[in-house]
């Protein structure tokens, strides 16, 4: 019978692994290890008991897998090719990443492998609610059909607004939200070979997106944030999360939003920097709201600044120390429209 404190005690023994040959730990993701000598970096990260490792020396990465299957019993899959679900498919010109056959497993357990497809996952400008006046439905089911779908976000932004919106209602789901959700297995039957696309690149700078709905939710009126990042090619970092304070304008609720956009940019930037890919310039945040930039830059708005929460100010300060650069976009340009 396993023990609770089996996997503190297989951490703590990977970790003295680690550190005794000579790698570091990021400060700021405690499951990834790095190891320099002076061109050439290995970079380990590190799941429960599986491990993904990377680098630009062959002879490197060679050394670190014979000596990792001395010390511990493991297998060696190659080169990866599926992982957690998600589908990697390893070119010269760039790696493609996808949840295909997930996707059909997950149409097949809900009959809907042959459904008619839609062209979005939601109704574009539906709004949701706790008590819609339809009949509530099975609980169990919908719970199970929201996180699979949450779980196919992690290559899917393109639905993770529609998912995250419709997770809102799994304590007592009715039939309206049943049917949106399933409207979203009907949108993925038509896009099951969408996924994301890195091409190979010498141009890693981070790029951030953010927006904000307003009052969006009609239950308690508060706004939605999103963002999206890149590193020269595809997205690799997104979300979707209802924010925590009613904002009173569409500002407030952008500057909030753009407010969480950067301390993720910041935990992103941090991150760069201990793989070797240290960021020397300020990271452009793209946001579609003036207003909300022009509050980074004038601190003397006090009327109509003085009342929101101390924490989301911390952007103005980011833009200060020159971690941070927000600039204006159009909403047809912010792909973060796709999960705000």
């Amino acid at each position: 019978m396993g023990s609770k404190q089996a996997p503190r005690a297989w951490y703590s023994r990977i970790d003295k692994y680690f550190m005794d040959r000579g790698f570091r730990k990021s400060l700021s993701e405690p499951t990834l290890y790095i190891k320099s000598q002076g061109n050439d970096t290995l970079i380990v990260s590190l799941y429960v008991d599986d491990l993904i490792y990377t680098g630009n020396n062959e002879k490197m990465i060679q050394v670190f897998k014979e000596d990792m299957m001395k010390t511990f019993e493991m297998s060696d899959l190659g080169l990866m090719h599926f992982f957690l679900g998600i589908e990697i498919n390893q070119e010269k010109e760039g790696i493609f990443i996808c949840q295909r056959k997930y996707t059909e497993t997950l149409l097949k357990k809900f009959k809907m492998e042959s459904c008619k497809t839609v062209t979005t996952p939601l109704v574009t400008g539906e709004k949701y609610q706790k008590e819609d006046g339809s009949q509530k439905v099975d609980g169990s089911m919908y719970r199970s059909l929201i996180g699979s779908l949450l779980y196919l976000t992690a290559t899917r932004p393109d639905i993770m607004f529609g998912t995250c919106l419709l997770s809102r209602f799994m304590q007592s789901p009715s039939q309206v939200h049943y049917a949106a959700a399933k409207r979203i297995l009907r949108y993925l039957r038509g896009t099951k070979d969408f996924g994301i696309w890195y091409k190979s690149t010498n141009d890693a700078k981070l790029v951030g997106y953010t927006d904000s709905d307003w009052a969006g939710s009609v239950d308690d009126m508060k706004s939605t944030s999103g963002y999206t990042f890149s590193l020269g090619s595809g997205i690799f970092s997104w979300a979707s999360k209802k924010q925590a304070t009613v904002a009173q304008s569409s500002t407030e609720a952008e500057y909030i939003a753009a407010a969480a956009t950067s301390n993720q940019a910041i935990w992103l930037r941090r991150i760069l920097e201990d793989i070797g890919e240290k960021q020397e310039e300020p990271t452009t945040i793209y946001c579609d709201n003036k207003s909300a930039i022009a509050i980074t830059k004038n601190p003397v708005q006090h009327s109509r600044t003085k009342h929101i929460d101390i924490k989301y100010h911390s952007l103005r300060e980011a833009t200060t120390r020159g971690e941070i650069e927000l600039k204006y976009c159009s909403t047809e340009r912010a792909t973060s429209g796709y999960i705000y």
